[in-house]
């Protein structure tokens, strides 16, 4: 039964890409959904990410102690600032492990 599951799960995901994303098909998305669909990544990615970066043990922890915010601060700073993707990467590693 997992296993018809993983299968199902796979199938459904790559037909709704696929439908959406051929240029061959004739299904086509307006500019406006494009458009309102171009911040699902963004939305996605926050509800991942924030849950890390901001609890600690199931409390709320802002202080600067917390190696996951102070570098999740370094991430959006250095990417703001330099919109260099690896420089972002590997100082907001080298910024959390220094404060691990």
């Amino acid at each position: 039964m997992i296993w018809f599951s993983i299968f199902a799960m796979t199938a459904i995901i790559f037909l709704s890409r696929y439908l959406f994303l051929s240029p061959g098909l004739p299904l086509k998305i307006s500019d406006k959904l494009r458009d309102f669909l171009s911040f699902s990544a963004p939305a996605v990615l926050t509800a991942l990410c924030a849950p890390i970066v901001f609890l600690r043990n199931g409390q709320l922890d802002i202080s600067a102690d917390n190696p996951y915010l102070v570098a999740a601060l370094a991430a959006v700073l250095l990417a703001y600032f330099t919109r260099k993707m690896l420089l972002t990467v590997i100082v907001s590693f080298l910024v959390f492990f220094f404060f691990k």
